[in-house]
């Protein structure tokens, strides 16, 4: 793993709530200029986004809601959405028991894909759906060691390949990435987070509007306690 990726401090007793690791920000990224043309794609540029959805899936009647904060930068961001989330999604949301809906919140862990990973995952929303939006997220966390560290054009080439395995426009999903198309969308997303929730860390999980450890024991209680 890049040490962009272990630019963050574990939280100590005290440093979190609910006394649990998480990630509080730190590194810098790599080159912030546009390396659409050197990975081969021609992408006019577009217009920003300001507004989008909150994704979200699982039933509208859902007896239990749960939210996630996340920073695509933050390894226990990576840990909890590919251990933890899937479990939630077989066990709960695919038996109509949870509605469950993430929220961007870079810290951002590593100033370069914090916010373009974010731009990445809006891209497939804005593109397809909010189940692609999930799916694809899931498999940017299962590769989040690939990207950042400074490698702008290998980082982009890693997601393009990504973003075409999923059915989705590579070149149009690593536009918007490494332009930051969405970035009004997500710097709304973490300014609520910050200034409005009192958030410090990733991944914050609420259940039913009441925090808790971002682990699947504590989940899953807190979702039996509440459905």
């Amino acid at each position: 793993m890049r040490n962009t990726r272990r630019a963050y401090l574990a939280a100590t007793a005290g440093a979190l709530t609910l006394g649990t690791a998480g990630c509080l920000g730190g590194g810098s990224g790599g080159s912030g200029n546009d390396a659409v043309a050197a990975i081969g794609c021609e992408v006019p540029e577009r217009d920003a986004v300001s507004s989008l959805p909150t994704p979200v899936i699982g039933a509208e009647d859902a007896s239990v809601v749960v939210d996630v904060w996340e920073d695509f930068a933050c390894p226990h961001c990576a840990t909890f959405a590919v251990d933890v989330a899937p479990q939630l999604r077989s066990e709960y949301v695919s038996e109509g028991v949870v509605r469950y809906r993430h929220h961007d919140f870079p810290i951002p862990v590593d100033d370069w894909w914090s916010w373009k990973g974010a731009s990445a995952a809006r891209a497939a929303q804005d593109e397809a759906d909010d189940e692609t939006f999930f799916d694809f997220a899931h498999t940017l966390y299962e590769n989040q060691s690939e990207f950042g560290g400074g490698d702008a054009e290998g980082s982009l080439s890693t997601l393009q390949s990504l973003a075409n395995d999923a059915d989705l426009d590579g070149c149009s999903v690593a536009a918007a990435a490494s332009r930051e198309r969405y970035r009004p969308l997500v710097e709304a997303e973490r300014t609520d987070a910050v200034d409005e929730r009192g958030f410090q860390g990733t991944p914050t999980v609420l259940v039913d509007g009441e925090q808790v450890a971002p682990r699947w024991s504590d989940l899953r209680s807190a979702v039996e306690n509440a459905r």
